[in-house]
C-alpha cells in the first residue's frame, strides 16, 4: 500500500468515525445531500412535521404550512398565527413563480404620530414594542391559506395536525429556547398567559429539558383547521386579540372590523439576474430589492470572485451592501401609498451607473442616495434607517420539483410581549419610521391606516437560464436577512461551495458607515485589511437563520444554519 492509498484509508477511518460519533449522540449531521424532497428550517420538530407531510404525498406548499405552524409553538419569540410572513412558491410543470404577500396592515386608527412622545421625539424602542400601539393586524393564516388554494393538495385541517399534537403532548425545551425564556423572563411575567404556559409557580422560565405544553395553541390551531382564517377575524380568538391589543399601557386601537378587513395578496415576484442565473424574490413591501441589488453590484464589482478567503470579494461585499441598503432605506415602503421605486432599483442600467461608484481599494463613509426614478422623487423623501428584529425562514422542495421560499415573523422577540389564545402578537408596526417627517420631509415608510410596514424579508427562489430550479434560500436576522439571504446566494452559485458551507460563512452587516462583522467568525486578517481600506469595522454578534436547498445534478443539498438548532433533512436521504 503507498503512502497516498495509506492517507486516504486514514481520513475514510476518520469520517466513518465521526458519523458514528454523531449518530450515537443523537445528533445527525446538518447537511444532508441528494433525495427526492427536502426541508429546511430553524427546529428539527418543524423539519420532521414537515416530512411527515411529504411522506403522506402533500406538496411543498402543504410541507411549509405544517413546518411554520411547528415554528409557532417551538421557536414562539420569533414567529406564529399571531404575526405575518411572506412567500415565494415555485411550480415545476412551468417553471411559474407566484409571490404570496401576507404583510401585517396598520389598524383604521392608526396615527403617523403615535410612536412619538408628548414632546415630539421618537418613543424607547422597548416600550414601542410592548405596546397595543405596536400590533399590525395577524396576517400569516390569511396568507397560507390563499396559497394553500392555489398550490395545496392535502386538506388544510390534516396540515396542522403535528403542531396540535405536540401542543398538547409537549416538547423538549432546547437550549436556545431556555436562553430565550431566562432573557425575556420579566416580559413573560408580564402576561397573563405567557406566565401560565413559560413559567412556573414561582415565575421562574421552564428550564432546558422541561416538557413545555401549549394546550392554548392547540386549541386555537383547531379552529383554525375548521374555519380557516375566519378563526382569527370572528369569534372568541378574534376578541381576545382585540382585548390584548387595547390593554394598557400604550393602548392599540386594533378592532374586530380591521382583523376582517385584512387582504392578502397573490402578486407577481420581483426578479433580476445574477450571472447566468434568475434570482425571485418578494417585491413592495418587501424591500427584498436590496438583496437584488447588493447582487448585482457585487457581480459587476467582481466578474472573476475568488471567494471568502479573498479580500477584494469581501470589499465588493461591502460596497454593494452599503449602496444598496442607502436607497432601500430612503425609497421603500408600502407601494399602495407611496411611490417606491421597486424594480428601478434593480434595472441594470442603475446598477451600472452605481457600480460606478465602487472603487474596491478605498472606502466611503457617506454614500449618496441614487436617483433610480429622477431627482424629483429623491428630494420628495426623507431617510430613514429603524431597528429590526426576529423572524424564521423555511424552505422546501417536494417530490414534483415544487418549491417554498417562506419568511415569517412576529417581528422582535415575543412580538408585542402580548399573548391570545396561545400565540403571541405581532410588533410589526414598529417597523414604520417612528418619525413621520425628517428634515422637513416626509418618510416614505411612515406609519398610515391600513398601511404595511416595510419589511426586509426576501425569501428567494434562483432558477436557470431554462427556468428549472437551482436554489431556495431565505433568512431571519431583521434588517441583517437582505445581507444574509444575498451572501447565501454568493456562496453557494459564485463561490462554489455547498449549502452548509455557505450559511456558515462569517456575516458582514454594512448597512452604515459602522460595519459590522461576525465575532468569531470573521477572520482577524480579513477585518484588518478592510481597516486598511479606510472602512469602519467593528465586530459583533450578528444573528442569522438563513435554510438553503440546492438542486444538483446529485440530489438535492441542504444547510442549515449553525447559529440556529435546525437541520435540513431529505425525504429519502442518498446512503451516504
Amino acid at each position: 500500500m503507498n503512502a497516498l492509498t495509506v492517507r486516504t484509508a486514514r481520513v475514510l477511518v476518520v469520517l466513518l468515525a465521526a458519523m458514528l460519533a454523531a449518530c450515537a449522540a443523537g445528533k445527525p449531521p446538518r447537511e444532508h445531500a441528494a433525495g427526492s424532497a427536502m426541508v429546511a428550517a430553524a427546529d428539527p420538530l418543524a423539519v420532521d412535521a414537515g416530512l411527515e407531510i411529504l411522506r403522506e404525498g402533500g406538496t411543498a406548499l402543504d410541507a411549509a404550512i405544517a413546518t411554520v405552524l411547528v415554528l409557532g409553538l417551538v421557536e414562539p419569540e420569533s414567529s406564529g398565527v399571531g404575526g405575518g410572513g411572506f412567500l415565494l412558491h415555485y411550480r415545476a410543470a412551468d417553471a411559474a413563480i407566484d409571490a404570496f404577500d401576507g404583510r401585517e396592515w396598520a389598524p383604521a386608527g392608526a396615527r403617523p404620530d403615535q410612536f412619538l412622545d408628548a414632546d415630539g421625539r421618537p418613543l424607547p424602542f422597548e416600550l414601542a414594542q410592548a405596546s397595543g400601539l405596536s400590533i399590525g393586524t395577524p396576517a400569516l393564516v390569511p396568507m397560507l391559506a390563499l396559497a394553500h388554494d392555489a398550490h395545496g393538495r392535502l386538506p388544510w385541517a390534516r396540515l396542522a395536525a403535528p403542531a396540535i399534537r405536540l401542543a398538547e403532548d409537549g416538547f423538549v425545551v432546547g437550549p436556545r429556547l431556555a436562553r430565550s425564556l431566562a432573557t425575556w423572563r420579566d416580559a413573560l411575567a408580564a402576561d397573563p398567559q405567557a406566565r401560565a404556559i413559560y413559567l412556573d409557580a414561582q415565575a421562574r422560565p421552564w428550564p432546558q429539558g422541561h416538557r413545555l405544553r401549549n394546550p392554548a395553541y392547540a386549541d386555537t390551531l383547531r379552529a383554525i383547521a375548521h374555519a380557516g382564517p375566519r378563526a382569527l377575524t370572528r369569534g372568541p380568538i378574534a376578541e381576545a386579540i382585540v382585548e390584548a391589543a387595547r390593554r394598557a399601557p400604550r393602548a392599540g386601537t386594533l378592532s374586530l372590523d380591521d382583523l376582517a378587513a385584512y387582504a392578502p395578496r397573490r402578486l407577481a415576484p420581483l426578479c433580476a439576474p445574477f450571472r447566468a442565473y434568475r434570482v425571485c424574490s418578494m417585491p413592495s413591501p418587501s424591500s427584498a430589492n436590496a438583496m437584488l441589488s447588493i447582487l448585482g453590484l457585487y457581480a459587476r464589482a467582481r466578474p472573476q470572485p475568488n471567494g471568502p478567503d479573498d479580500v477584494d470579494d469581501w470589499a465588493a461585499y461591502l460596497w454593494a451592501s452599503r449602496l444598496s441598503y442607502v436607497d432601500r432605506d430612503h425609497y421603500m415602503a408600502d407601494d399602495r401609498f407611496v411611490e417606491a421605486p421597486t424594480a428601478a432599483l434593480v434595472a441594470p442600467a442603475y446598477l451600472d451607473a452605481r457600480a460606478a461608484l465602487i472603487d474596491l481599494d478605498t472606502s466611503r463613509a457617506a454614500i449618496p442616495v441614487g436617483t433610480p426614478a429622477g431627482e424629483a422623487l429623491r428630494a420628495r423623501w426623507g431617510s430613514a434607517a429603524m431597528q429590526e428584529r426576529g423572524t424564521t425562514h423555511l424552505s422546501v422542495v417536494d417530490a414534483a420539483g415544487n418549491a417554498v421560499a417562506l419568511t415569517a415573523t412576529i417581528e422582535s422577540e415575543y412580538g408585542a410581549q402580548r399573548m391570545a389564545g396561545g400565540f403571541w402578537l405581532n410588533n410589526q408596526l414598529t417597523d414604520f419610521s417612528f418619525e413621520p417627517v425628517i428634515d422637513g420631509k416626509p418618510v416614505a415608510n411612515a406609519v398610515a391606516p391600513r398601511k404595511a410596514p416595510r419589511s426586509s424579508m426576501s425569501p428567494a427562489i434562483v432558477t436557470d437560464a431554462d427556468g428549472k430550479l437551482v436554489l431556495v434560500t431565505g433568512s431571519m436576522g431583521g434588517s441583517t436577512i437582505i445581507a444574509s439571504v444575498s451572501r447565501s446566494i454568493i456562496g453557494v452559485l459564485d463561490w462554489g461551495l455547498t449549502p452548509q458551507e455557505a450559511v456558515s460563512t462569517p456575516a458582514m452587516f454594512a448597512r452604515t458607515p459602522e460595519i459590522v462583522v461576525e465575532r468569531g467568525r470573521m477572520p482577524a486578517a480579513t477585518s484588518a485589511a478592510l481597516r486598511e481600506r479606510g472602512w469602519h469595522i467593528v465586530e459583533g454578534d450578528l444573528h442569522s437563520g438563513t435554510h438553503v436547498i440546492h438542486v444538483t445534478p446529485g440530489g438535492l443539498r441542504g444547510g442549515a444554519d449553525p447559529r440556529l438548532e435546525g437541520r435540513a433533512a431529505a425525504l429519502d436521504p442518498a446512503p451516504r
